[in-house]
């Protein structure tokens, strides 16, 4: 390969002598006192950030680190506004929001830092994913620790990205210490970069205290993704001069200080500035002057940051959501058309999919099988594997897959089997997915819909049959629907996929084969509206999914005792229509909340405490809760039977709140 250009190593000096005076002073000013939080400098390892963002346009999209303004001042971040950020001032990326871990800029195409290890080598692949699906010729960049490469989520990212041939280039920044603890220590190989010949992606090892380098290996690997080749993986050995955590007067010891002089004595700005000047290219003079311009744009943005407002009490929630500019389609009567539970579910993402391109559906068993429950049956055969994509047994990669599109501009339906591998996938969804947007200042979209199928009833045992609802909900930045009917499967998911937030639609699998009234249009069912499935007098029963089925059984049961019960599907759960059901309970005088998912800090204590606290003057009785016992689902049918409320446990309940007697023959 060429020597690079006197502009390609003006540009790499530049972009290192930014780096390292914006580390540097964000170490002074929080030894000072002056920087909230956690701070990791990148201080020693710019070579690799600027090596590798010099190959790269603004289109193009990288994922961070904890260590990640190294990496946005490398793709051109803002002084002013990363350092208003750091200060926690409203004038920051992210209005203070995210901070040093969470710094973004997405209009360079800077996807965030995050404070998880690894997380976000899948979200690279979704966005490597995007740019494959658009064919925009862009390409993702994965920046990574040596630690990260332990982590689950890096081996379902990069196997995920090999698996579907993206452009990926995933960047390991090896500084030989996963926070305090030595490399050897934690992993048997020596080179990191082997790993990538077990994925089928090349792996090069670069020295990453050398900028021309770690930016002549990322060309070719830069352009090999263009090319469509596939994705690769570079590791640049490096070093960080100073702790992993903490202020530059701070020192731990747990390396040897000749250990560090070393690694300095190889300084790549040092080494990069003799040799340009020994080149004739640029003189340690005219180094000298880069470094005395850019010290007083630094000393101007920090007397900007220090000046600027911290944000304001009533900006608390601003960014947690994006409000809905499209408005929604009208809800249909549901006409003569009978559907079941799961072609609703097929028919209405085909729908979606053919109305708008950006509308992909990603999962395990999706394609030639059409999806474990056969819901996304016929969409393969029409839309083919580029929007019908059959993906590896990963869920925290689907996840992060649906993330790195969404934030990308696509419309991700990614679909997690089973409700209980939720918690495979959590920290994409709980930490990414829903956080991302609000520690970003509200600075991006994520309209992503994760579909998901819960509840006991088939013998699936503890691992297969949990309902988990009660999690999702507790969690800001997601929306979570649970459809009772087929009718209420179409509107929901519809709305779900237009919906400019992360949405999780939770089925349940003894519903896959209810049918009902669905009209043949696309429609919507408001999120946040609930239903009421029967008007009635006496006593209001609030459930949702297979539960809802019982309760309407024990209403008919109880009716024929002269007991009116009013139900209520809240359809939503989050956000809970607070409202139908507080107003229900003000004409009934009593209420009882039944689910599936166990008793004990399950979505009922939830919503029977919303009832408390609107409606406490209107009830006769304390709020009734039915759910599961404390305990993991069974796998015998005997006594996974008695383990779920049925209509006639749902019926006894009522009668006792009503003081009635018990039914002859009831259980």
């Amino acid at each position: 390969m060429p020597t690079p250009s006197a502009a390609v190593l003006h540009d790499l000096h530049r972009r290192m002598v930014r780096i390292r005076h914006f580390e540097e002073n964000c170490g002074r000013l929080s030894e000072a006192g002056k920087l909230p939080g956690f701070l990791h400098l990148y201080v020693g390892e710019e070579a690799v950030a600027a090596g590798v963002c010099a190959t790269l346009s603004d289109q193009d999209k990288i994922t961070s680190t904890h260590r990640g303004h190294g990496h946005l001042i490398a793709k051109g971040g803002d002084f002013k506004r990363a350092y208003a950020e750091l200060f926690g001032r409203s004038t920051g990326y992210c209005g203070g929001k995210g901070g040093s871990m969470h710094i973004c800029d997405m209009e360079l195409g800077m996807l965030g830092a995050n404070g998880i290890v690894g997380a976000g080598v899948p979200i690279a692949a979704g966005a490597g994913f995007a740019a494959d699906y658009t064919a925009d010729g862009t390409v993702a960049v994965a920046f990574f620790g040596d630690g990260a490469s332990n982590i689950g989520a890096f081996h379902e990212g990069i196997n995920m990205a090999a698996a579907l041939h993206l452009p990926v280039v995933f960047v390991c920044e090896n500084n030989e210490f996963g926070e305090y603890t030595p490399r050897d220590k934690t992993m048997a190989i020596i080179d990191i970069a082997s790993r990538a010949e077990g994925y089928g992606m090349p792996g090069v090892i670069v020295d990453g205290m050398d900028a021309v380098a770690v930016y002549e290996v990322a060309t070719e690997a830069v352009a090999r993704a263009r090319r469509g080749d596939g994705p690769s993986m570079i590791e640049a050995k490096t070093y960080r001069y100073y702790d992993h955590h903490g202020v530059v007067g701070l020192r731990v010891k747990y390396r040897e200080e000749s250990e560090v002089e070393a690694w300095k004595a190889r300084d790549a700005i040092e080494h990069l500035e003799a040799n340009m000047a020994k080149a004739g290219i640029q003189s340690l003079e005219e180094s000298q002057a880069v470094q005395d311009e850019i010290a007083a744009e630094i000393a101007e943005a920090i007397a900007y940051a220090e000046a600027s407002p911290m944000p304001e009490p009533e900006t608390l929630a601003d960014g947690l959501y994006t409000a809905r500019a499209e408005p929604p389609l009208p809800e249909l009567p549901r006409g003569d058309r009978k559907l079941s539970y799961v072609q609703a579910a097929s028919e209405t993402v085909g729908q979606l999919m053919r109305a708008d391109d950006t509308v992909f559906l990603a999962g395990e068993d999706v394609g030639g099988y059409g999806g474990a429950f056969r819901n996304f049956a016929g969409l393969y055969d029409e839309f083919g594997e580029n929007r019908v994509v059959d993906t590896p047994i990963s869920e925290q990669a689907i996840i992060g897959l649906g993330i790195g599109a969404a934030v990308s501009g696509l419309k991700p339906i990614v679909d997690i089997m089973f409700m209980d591998f939720i918690a495979v996938a959590m920290d994409q969804i709980m930490n990414q997915a829903a956080k991302l947007k609000y520690m970003f200042g509200g600075n991006a979209v994520l309209q992503m819909t994760i579909t998901t199928f819960g509840g006991a009833g088939l013998s699936g045992a503890a691992q297969h049959s949990q309902s988990l609802e009660s999690f999702l909900c507790h969690i800001p930045g997601l929306k979570v629907v649970s459809p009772s009917s087929a009718y209420d499967m179409k509107g929901l998911l519809a709305a779900c996929v237009r919906e400019p937030n992360p949405t999780i639609l939770v089925g349940n699998k003894m519903l896959l084969g209810v049918s009902d009234m669905v009209p043949e249009d696309l429609y919507e069912i408001p999120l946040g509206v609930a239903d009421i499935k029967r008007a009635g007098t006496d006593v209001t029963l609030v459930s949702y999914g297979r539960m809802l089925h019982e309760c309407l059984g024990a209403a008919e049961v109880l009716a024929a005792e002269g007991i009116e019960c009013e139900v209520i599907d809240p359809r939503t759960l989050q956000p809970f229509d607070t409202e139908t059901v507080v107003t229900s309970v003000r004409k009934t005088n009593r209420a009882i909340v039944v689910h599936e998912a166990v008793r004990f800090g399950g979505f009922g204590a939830e919503i029977a405490a919303q009832i408390q606290e609107e409606a406490f003057d209107h009830l006769d009785a304390p709020v009734g809760r039915i759910g599961a016992p404390f305990s993991p689902v069974p796998f015998s049918p005997v006594l996974e039977a008695i383990y779920l409320p049925n209509r006639s446990t749902i019926a006894e309940e009522i009668r006792g709140i009503l003081g009635q007697p018990a039914a002859r023959g009831a259980a």
